[in-house]
Parts: C-alpha cells; structure tokens; sequence
C-alpha cells in the first residue's frame, strides 16, 4: 500500500482517503465483548438452582436446572468436569428428595424415588438420528455412573464422558428402572 495518498498527505492522516477505513480516527473504536472474556478466564458458577452431595474425591455432584431440563455433573473448585458423574448409590435417593424439597423435580415425580436403589437402570431416547440412553450404571459395591450412551452406526455403544444434560423425566426413568439386581 503507498504510504502517501493523492492528495500527498500521508494516507492514515489524510482525512479523504482514510474515511471508512481502519485507519479512520473519527471511526469508534471496536467494542470487545467482556461478558465473553469473563466466561473464558474466570470460573463458571451455577445460577440456577441445585442439591449436592459430595464431595467424591474432592468433586461436589450437582444435579441443577438448565434450559430444556435437568443437569447432572461434577464440579471441582469452581469449574464443571468433562466426565460421566459418579456418585455414591446411597446418596441417590437422598438427592432426588432433596431434588424435589427444592423444586427441581415437580411433586407428581416423588412417586418414582422409593424404587431408585441405583443398582442398574436405562431409559432409551434418541440424539438426533441415533439411538442413546441415559444409563445408571453399578461401577462397584458402592458406587454409580450416570452417563449417556450413543449407539454410533457400525461402532457399537459409546460412552459419551461429559455431564448429563437432559429433562427430568428421562433422569426418573433411568433411576426409578435401576432397582432390581446389577447386570
């Protein structure tokens, strides 16, 4: 690019050739977003409401209200992990009726939390076009992996390792489905 214009000024300082671009200085400044800055650097907090129970090595498992739902997940000084939740099997019914003394799971579902010992339990649903289910899982004699599982065409079931995210309904299911012996 010349560095003198045509109006043989140099082209950041000539006040006609520099109109409309960056050089502009009667131009705004850009805006930087800092909401976005603040979410990348700092750690994320729940706003929503939630029950606990933890902390399982240092991790506190919440079970809170998202959009669209309900969210399970492991949180560790202030930031949510990216694996399955594993919990203790005797704290779930504990949570779920902490869950429905807070308002997270409406009064009609309190009907199912007698059944839930977390021993095994499924509930089929679909992620687009493939199959998943939101699985309760026996790890040992003492705890549990809640975790979606995607049937992935010619690959077979993948576990997927993330927080759970979906309505209350299917979280029900799978844990009113565990009672009964481990597979």
């Amino acid at each position: 690019m010349p560095t003198f214009c045509r109006h043989n000024r140099l082209f950041a300082e000539c006040p006609i050739c520099s109109k409309g671009t960056v050089l502009d200085q009667s131009r705004p400044a850009p805006r930087r977003r800092a909401a976005a800055h603040k979410a990348a650097g700092g750690p994320r907090e729940s706003r929503g409401p939630f029950v606990s129970a933890g902390p399982y090595d240092g991790a506190e498992l919440r079970l809170e209200r998202v959009p669209g739902g309900l969210r399970l997940a492991s949180w560790r000084g202030g930031q949510i992990e990216r694996t399955a939740p594993v919990l203790a099997a005797a704290d779930v019914p504990s949570l779920l009726a902490e869950a429905v003394a807070t308002g997270l799971l409406p009064n009609g579902d309190a009907a199912a939390l007698p059944q839930a010992e977390g021993a095994f339990g499924v509930s089929p649903g679909r992620s687009g076009e493939l199959r998943d289910e939101l699985r309760v899982e026996r790890l040992d004699a003492d705890r549990i992996r809640v975790a979606r599982w995607i049937m992935r065409p010619n690959r077979g079931w993948e576990l997927q390792e993330a927080p759970v995210m979906l309505p209350a309904k299917r979280f029900l299911e799978a844990l009113a489905a565990s009672r009964g012996p481990a597979r």
